[in-house]
């Protein structure tokens, strides 16, 4: 249907199957229908399920048992604080357009949506209980799946002090929220036998950053006038690894000159000219990265291809083999004509001397005769000659023929020569990319695994899922760079192998172009022959 103004309500049960079957569907048809989720008929006890789910999915009416204060109806008032507290909220840009497409389950940054990172340091409570018990805090975050953190982040405990304890934390780092306008935080306080204190949700895209109070709201989202937490908050742009130089010369690029001016006339100072400075062989990050880059390529495997001419096609053997075959048939044949016209000749002449002998010389030229075995000799010849020239024509077409064919088949073997060493370089790169990117994996899961900063088990599989989001990134833009390359050397060659050949069979056609020439210009001229 596109009838905006009709709803469908699904159970929660059905609306989950069409998130993991039809997620993308499903976020569509949220842009133009009204749809309401409300909860399965077996949850007897009025329990609740996760509203964040149908959210992310657009979903606008996600209903909820109001009689049961459990943590998803915490979200779901947190979530609604906003806006005045009127009920309804605008959903992202990009789940409203119809020329937008937006996965729920997506783990990298939406198009158009800036990834954040968020610091969250618990510095100490106040007025949490009036009980002289230990406290601690829980920092969760909810929104897409790949932004959601649970159970993860806590503070120690801080023994007997209900009223002002300090827990003075190292900060909680979110490092990738994939979709700030989606997420929430949640701020839980238990006391040592995991009782829920105060809590209070806040949606990402309305906190502000610095040195904050957090009022707290009871279990059932009432306000509570006393109990609070003080928190550093710290909000930023997500910046992958390695571009984190980069950000801070884009954010602040009079103090990254700057620095480089103080630090040039540091130098000077201490007697160091510019000139005495060789920065080339330095590897590391900038302009020395892109050099060593480029003279990794300039080292990789460059073939250089011989020119593939005529001249070094007719010494090959097979073509060497058939023009001796050539020369033979050639030399018989001149062998025959010449036997043939040396046989007419002798006839001829002893015809003739037949025919003068005993008369004088005078008369013989007069006697009609003589004139007529004359003729009749010419004609011979002429014909023999004439039959002689088409057979030499004929046999010269035949053999520039069988040579075209010999040579264009050397050529092609030549060329698929060289187009196999080609294929077998841009193998040789592939394998060698595969088995760097393959060692680059390795060594990331060793950084993670090394790395002392994070501290959960939950923390180093993030860091790991984003790093090899990165890497799966970067590797598949080498390949595809690499693909592209490898494309035009074989486009390259293979216009090159195509210009040889064109050349080659230019050449075979001026040859027989000659001897067709010749044929012309016989047929032109007078044909009549004889001897002398």
């Amino acid at each position: 249907k596109n009838i905006h103004h009709n709803m469908s309500s699904f159970a929660e049960n059905t609306g989950i199957g069409y998130l993991k079957t039809q997620a993308l569907e499903f976020v569509n048809y949220n842009k133009r229908q009204m749809s309401r989720i409300y909860p399965k008929g077996t949850r007897a006890d009025s329990s609740n399920y996760m509203p964040q789910v149908f959210w992310n999915a657009g979903c606008q009416m996600v209903s909820l048992n109001f009689q049961t204060p459990d943590l998803p109806m915490q979200l779901n008032q947190g979530k609604f604080e906003y806006n005045g507290n009127c009920g309804y909220l605008l959903k992202p840009d990009f789940m409203r357009r119809s020329d937008r497409n937006f996965d729920p389950f997506a783990e990298s940054p939406v198009d158009g949506v800036i990834a954040a990172q968020c610091s969250v340091q618990v510095i100490a409570g106040q007025f949490l209980s009036d009980k002289k018990v230990g406290t601690y805090v829980e920092v969760d975050m909810y929104g897409l799946p790949t932004d959601t953190i649970r159970k993860e982040f806590r503070t120690r405990m801080v023994p007997s002090n209900g009223l002002n304890p300090v827990y003075n934390e190292e900060p909680f780092l979110f490092r990738k929220v994939v979709l700030p306008d989606l997420a929430v935080l949640r701020f839980g306080v238990y006391d040592e036998n995991n009782k829920l204190l105060g809590q209070r949700i806040l949606p990402l895209d309305g906190l502000q950053a610095g040195y904050r109070h957090i009022s707290l709201r009871t279990e059932a989202n009432f306000p509570m006038s006393l109990p609070m937490l003080f928190c550093n908050i710290e909000l930023k742009i997500y910046v992958p690894d390695g571009f984190e130089g980069f950000m801070a010369a884009l954010s602040d690029p009079r103090a990254y000159l700057s620095g480089q001016e103080k630090r040039a006339q540091q130098m000077k100072a201490m007697g160091i000219e510019e000139t005495d400075i060789n920065t080339k062989d330095i590897v590391g990050g900038g302009d020395t990265a892109k050099k060593s880059s480029k003279e990794e390529e300039k080292k990789a495997e460059d073939i250089t291809f011989e020119v593939i001419t005529i001249e070094m096609l007719k010494n090959e053997k097979a073509y060497l083999k058939i023009t001796r075959k050539q020369q033979k048939e050639l030399d018989a044949m001149q062998k025959r004509h010449l036997k043939e016209r040396m046989l007419v000749q002798k006839q001829q002449c002893t015809t003739v001397e037949k025919l003068v002998k005993g008369k004088n010389k005078a008369d013989i030229a007069k006697e009609a005769g003589v004139k007529e075995v004359v003729s009749g000799q010419v004609g011979q010849w002429s014909e023999m000659m004439e039959r002689h020239r088409k057979e030499y024509w004929t046999l010269m077409k035949q053999h520039v023929s069988e040579q075209q064919d010999s040579l264009t088949k050397l050529m092609d073997s030549s060329h698929a020569a060289q187009m196999k060493q080609l294929e077998a370089k841009h193998e040789r790169e592939m394998k060698e990319m595969n088995a760097k990117q393959a060692k680059i994996s390795v060594e990331t899961m060793k950084e993670v695994a090394n790395d002392k900063t994070l501290r959960t088990k939950g923390e180093k599989d993030r860091r790991l899922r984003e790093k090899k989001q990165n890497n799966t990134k970067k590797f598949m833009d080498e390949r595809k760079y690499a693909q592209m390359k490898q494309s035009k050397e074989k486009d390259k060659l293979g216009v090159k192998h195509e210009k040889q050949k064109q050349d080659l069979l230019k050449e075979i056609n001026n040859m027989l172009e000659l001897y067709k020439n010749e044929e012309i210009e016989y047929e032109l001229t007078n044909k009549v022959e004889f001897f002398a």
